[in-house]
């Protein structure tokens, strides 16, 4: 049976009465709750929020998910209004999202001198802004508080619908969703092929909030809630394993690629300090390691290439000399990121794009594919008209040109692949062009921007969902940052580490026969899974035999 106390707390209107009907241990906690200052309880909520980000690559502490969605549940159920409730959110977001983008800061620290004054309003703002949608779903969530299983369903249906919106409003920033949290159990991100992040999200967050069952609700409501929970969690584990195993580890025939990461310091490649020998090293690097007859193609990284390449015929000339087997045009190839101009000929460029261009043994362009996502601050200012006095953090004061979207290059002597430069992977559903299908995604990237911080291994973890949720393997080719060898499941077949000056030579492999159910169906899965919890948690509510587990306001 439940037990009835009458709390008090405090805010800035004075004191109010909260009736809470709890039990066991969850009517200390409530008085704990209710005993802190607001202040207090906002610090309690950064500090989870801030721990819970640890769950994210490189440490994968998957189980502080656990107390701090807990800590997140149990004082947003005490939250007297809407209001409060949408607060308790916000600042866990807050702390949540300071933690997981810190690494930003390190963009601004390149140069610190003209952009390092704007750290303390870019981060914390940033943070403050996608807190929005944290506090979005516990404010929905917390409409279900009065019964606890429910609540924690609200909470778990909710919280993709929320990352869905943060990935698409303002262009969309979709780093870090909960699912990721799982990168360093490749079993686990198996289910992505299913529902995509989005889905593995919401399971994610109901794994999480099971477990304070255990302090709201009777003892046979919790033990019944969590042991479903980890039956759900070893069945996904079971059929991810499963998934592995049928694997067949083949890879396409003939097919070589060597992926040079030069490891270049960000600042001379801004300054253009070393320019010259930073290019040498590309072609140095791209031919020494044995086995350079071999290859298909090799494949220089993000803005590795000198810029309008397609202006210079010399500079095209001098690259057939890194073109495998150059003295047959159409045996080999080299895919280089590059800066490119249009109109390309004349002397006025109008456009700017962040380009993959591809180039044959003769020195011609055969090959092109666009950046879609630009980074905000990094190639466009957003609003310039109204921010004058900012300036992008790249040379130049014109912004980058977007791609319309994905992008297949069809090229002689290759599977057509989806091409993906930098930001552009961490947008699920939208990597890859399924009217002209690619048959593995290439990404070439820059990460030389995030320093020595966890975002090379949160932009890699990223990445993998892409190669399970799409069923197709994934190259990256990193100036600095993580060079991989990628299959259709997501598993890291060949890898250099962060920091490394060398090349990796890996073949092709395949991708699946089948395309997974969420690129068939996309959001529908975790639509339906959405759905599914609302509907179970609404009807929960209403269930007569249950009304003795309430938990009245």
């Amino acid at each position: 049976m439940s037990s009835s106390m009458l709390g008090t707390r405090r805010s800035g209107r004075g004191e109010e009465a909260v009736t809470i009907q709890s039990f066991g241990m969850g009517r200390r906690l409530a008085q704990a709750c209710l005993a802190l200052t607001p202040w207090k309880r906002r610090g309690v909520l950064v500090l989870a929020g801030g721990l819970a980000a640890l769950a994210f690559a490189p440490l994968n502490l998957v189980p502080l998910l656990i107390p701090t969605v807990m800590l997140l549940l149990c004082l947003a159920a005490v939250a007297p209004d809407r209001k409060r409730a949408f607060g308790a959110g916000w600042w866990w977001g807050f702390g949540h999202f300071l933690v997981g983008n810190y690494w930003i800061a390190n963009s601004f620290l390149i140069d610190p001198v003209h952009f390092g004054i704007w750290i303390p309003v870019i981060i914390p703002g940033l943070a403050a802004f996608l807190s929005l949608y944290s506090g979005l779903a516990v404010l929905v969530a917390w409409h279900w508080r009065k019964h606890p299983l429910s609540y924690v369903l609200a909470l778990a249906a909710i919280w993709p619908v929320t990352e869905w919106l943060r990935g698409h409003i303002f262009g969309g920033y979709p780093w870090n969703l909960m699912a990721y949290s799982w990168s360093g159990i490749d079993a686990m991100m198996q289910s992505a092929a299913l529902w995509g992040s989005w889905g593995l999200g919401s399971v994610t967050m109901l794994m999480a909030g099971l477990p304070v069952l255990f302090l709201l609700a009777p003892r046979r409501v919790a033990v019944i809630g969590n042991v479903a929970g980890l039956a759900l969690l070893a069945l996904l584990w079971g059929g991810g394993a499963h998934r592995l195993a049928s694997d067949s580890g083949a890879t396409v025939p003939g097919v070589k690629l060597r992926l040079v990461q030069p490891s270049i310091p960000q600042l001379d490649k801004l300054t253009g300090r070393h320019r010259q020998e930073n290019y040498e090293q590309h072609l140095q690097m791209s031919i020494e390691q044995g086995g350079f007859d071999q290859l298909s193609a090799v494949v220089w990284p993000e803005s590795s290439a000198p810029a309008w390449l397609e202006r210079y015929a010399d500079v095209r000339n001098q690259l057939t000399e890194v073109v495998p087997r150059a003295h047959t045009p159409s045996a080999g190839l080299l895919i280089v990121g590059a800066v490119r101009g249009e109109p390309v000929t004349g002397g006025k460029v109008d456009r700017i794009y962040n380009s993959l261009e591809v180039l044959d043994g003769t020195g011609q362009i055969i090959g092109t594919a666009d950046k879609a996502h630009l980074v905000p601050l990094g190639e466009f200012v957003p609003l310039r008209r109204y921010l004058p006095f900012i300036s992008k953090l790249t040379p130049g004061d014109v912004d980058f040109t977007p791609a319309s979207g994905p992008q297949t290059v069809r090229v002689p002597g290759l599977p057509p692949f989806g091409s993906l430069i930098c930001y552009d992977v961490i947008f699920p559903g939208n990597v890859a062009d399924h009217v002209n299908q690619p048959d593995w995604l290439l990404t070439i990237t820059n990460d030389g921007w995030f320093g020595t911080s966890t975002g090379h291994h949160q932009h890699f973890a990223s990445a993998r969902f892409r190669a399970v949720e799409e069923g197709m393997p994934r190259i990256r080719a990193a100036n600095t940052g993580i060079t991989a060898e990628v299959d259709a499941y997501g598993r890291v077949i060949a890898i250099l580490p962060m920091g490394a000056v060398a090349t990796l030579d890996v073949d092709l492999p395949e991708k699946l026969q089948s395309p997974p159910a969420f690129t068939r169906f996309g959001v529908l899965g975790f639509l339906l899974l959405s759905l599914f919890m609302s509907v179970g948690g609404y009807a929960l509510t209403y269930w007569r035999d249950n009304r003795n587990l309430l938990i009245s306001q």
